[in-house]
């Protein structure tokens, strides 16, 4: 008798350590998919934001964006405002250039905003003769949409800047689509899309492959968490959110049938979306590629590491496939 209480005090115990665990392990993934997907992210995102990104800050980088990222927002632009296949309402930011060679549309990425993420390469562009659509992603800023989807919506978006671009300039210049982060994710999505012939190339710098796979990696790597139950519950709230699942699509899969032109970015000391995943992009590219690496740089910052590099990537880019 005194064993079977034993026991079940024992059983009592361990059912009531694994709940509390459960529970521990839904409240962080409630939190993580809030902050990875939701418009308004926790009160704690930018704390948290540090710990997921797990970029080693750079202060001289940092000023400079700030900086380049003023000056851009500053710069006389049109507003435009479209309204996107699924009805949501985007918003864009169009400089035109007065005799240009071709129109770059630039993607941002994860809880940021086109200036900041394009404000040092701004100058580059417009020096090079390029009319610049910059989009605000879904989500964020003055877009509509609740959540984020990274890439798995977002790229039917670029192909209504497309349309929009077309219609405001013609089917006479080349397209470019460029993206950074969830931007290089979102444009190398699209490549799996029917892309009008007046797209020219596509630009990703240090995009990754999936939803799934990303926050795999982050929580994995960066959060030093088990992702097993965190992943079937993420799955759960995302589903939720945006009735598709993480895995749905991927940018492997958008490359296989890619026919536009790309060029891969990436930092060899990116802690945020590893190398790894732009090598396998790469591999997967069915179009004619091109894959510029970047000794020592962290996430979004092979262009403050080696400006010269990159700005001869991208002419050689422009001048193969212009």
């Amino acid at each position: 008798m005194k064993s079977s209480k034993k026991y079940l005090q024992a059983s009592g115990v361990v059912i009531a350590a694994t709940a509390v665990v459960s529970l521990s392990t839904y409240l962080t993934t409630k939190f993580l998919v809030k902050a990875a997907v939701d418009r308004e992210g926790p009160k704690a995102m930018q704390k948290a934001g540090d710990l997921i990104s797990g970029i080693q800050q750079d202060s001289a980088f940092l000023t400079e964006l700030n900086a380049a990222a003023k000056r851009l927002e500053s710069k006389e632009n049109e507003t435009v405002e479209i309204t996107s296949h699924d009805g949501t309402t985007l918003v864009g930011h169009f400089i035109p250039c007065r005799n240009p060679k071709r129109i770059i549309i630039a993607m941002h990425g994860w809880r940021t905003s086109w200036a900041y993420d394009f404000g040092t390469m701004a100058g580059f562009w417009e020096k090079n003769d390029c009319s610049v659509l910059y989009a605000e992603q879904r989500g964020q800023n003055s877009s509509g949409g609740e959540y984020m989807s990274f890439g798995l919506v977002e790229r039917y978006d670029v192909l209504d800047w497309v349309g929009w671009v077309t219609e405001r300039c013609g089917s006479e210049l080349p397209i470019y689509l460029a993206g950074v982060s969830m931007g290089a994710t979102t444009v190398l999505m699209a490549a799996g899309l029917d892309l009008p012939s007046n797209v020219h190339g596509i630009a990703g710098d240090c995009g990754f492959t999936s939803p799934q796979a990303i926050w795999k990696h982050v929580v994995n790597k960066n959060l030093h968490m088990p992702y097993g139950l965190r992943g079937i519950m993420a799955e759960t709230m995302f589903k939720k959110r945006l009735q598709m699942a993480t895995d749905e699509y991927s940018t492997v899969d958008a490359l296989k049938c890619c026919k536009v032109p790309v060029l891969f970015v990436h930092g060899t000391e990116d802690h945020f979306v590893p190398i790894e995943m732009t090598y396998e992009n790469y591999t997967a590219c069915a179009a004619p590629k091109k894959l510029f690496i970047v000794p020592g740089a962290d996430h979004g910052m092979s262009y403050y590491f080696d400006k010269e590099g990159y700005e001869a990537a991208i002419k050689d880019f422009w001048k193969e496939f212009d």
